[in-house]
């Protein structure tokens, strides 16, 4: 299946300017079930998802993306950041409509955060527009970023609600540029930075982390995980799945696979 482009009946200026500067680069496979069902989920939807990345980086990093449902929405709209050769565009940011939670080289995703119901509707907007104010959208380096994850944390630190906790493999979510201090990428806490090569971050969402060239080692709050580059975390499966209530809404924690084979 490929998606060359927008199939939608109402389209926003946004979308229309989204449009011009980007539209999907490749083939996407078929959902593997983990995304609740658009046509029978008409609450407004929001989450994100990291599967490991192709190849011999998959050893060492993962790759994200995010997603938002409208209320009463028959697909989702996905957003991520690719190379920009492999789409043959000026500009690395992608968007399509279709199923977020499809395998990424055949790697399965896992679901890092998700929020649904009351208050998402506003969250949503507030995604697109920060969507748009990406500031590497032209840009592209696998290592130290910006990259895949420096536009999800782009995103997440400007969704505190989101209480993203990136994992010590995606890569490129400490990539920072213009200050040596900025918000950690869930949005809570701070984190010193220096283009993403080194740097120390303290959160109640994402604990304690040090960056060494993009090899990041960490406790996490109240020291019930250890990061560790490569593997991810320790002490909690890839199963395990943590539900907070946040305001009404559903915000989920999925912690990805540590091996880069599915």
């Amino acid at each position: 299946m490929h998606l060359s482009r927008f199939r939608s009946a109402r389209v926003t200026e946004p979308e229309q300017q989204a449009r011009r500067l980007t539209s999907h680069w490749g083939p996407v496979g078929p959902a593997i079930g983990l995304a609740p069902d658009p046509a029978r989920t008409p609450e407004p939807i929001v989450a994100v998802y990291g599967a490991r990345c192709s190849g011999w980086r998959g050893y060492f990093g993962i790759h994200t993306w995010i997603a938002v449902k409208p209320a009463h929405a028959g697909r989702y709209t996905v957003y991520e950041v690719v190379p920009r050769h492999w789409r043959g565009r000026p500009s690395a940011l992608a968007i399509r409509r279709g199923p977020p939670d499809t395998r990424w080289y055949g790697h399965v995703p896992a679901l890092l955060a998700q929020r649904r119901g009351d208050g998402v509707t506003a969250l949503i907007e507030r995604i697109e527009k920060s969507v748009h104010e990406y500031p590497y959208r032209h840009r592209y380096l696998v290592w130290p970023g910006p990259n895949s994850n420096t536009f999800t944390a782009h995103i997440a630190r400007a969704i505190p609600e989101l209480a993203l906790d990136l994992p010590p493999t995606a890569i490129g979510k400490d990539y920072i540029v213009g200050s040596l201090v900025a918000r950690a990428p869930s949005g809570h806490g701070w984190q010193v930075s220096l283009f993403g090569l080194l740097s120390v971050l303290v959160s109640r969402v994402e604990g304690f982390e040090v960056n060494v060239l993009g090899f990041v080692f960490g406790i996490g709050p109240f020291a019930r995980a250890l990061k560790l580059p490569l593997v991810g975390r320790i002490g909690a499966t890839p199963t395990q799945i943590a539900s907070i209530d946040a305001g009404g809404s559903s915000l989920i924690r999925h912690i990805p696979m540590a091996s880069p084979r599915s």
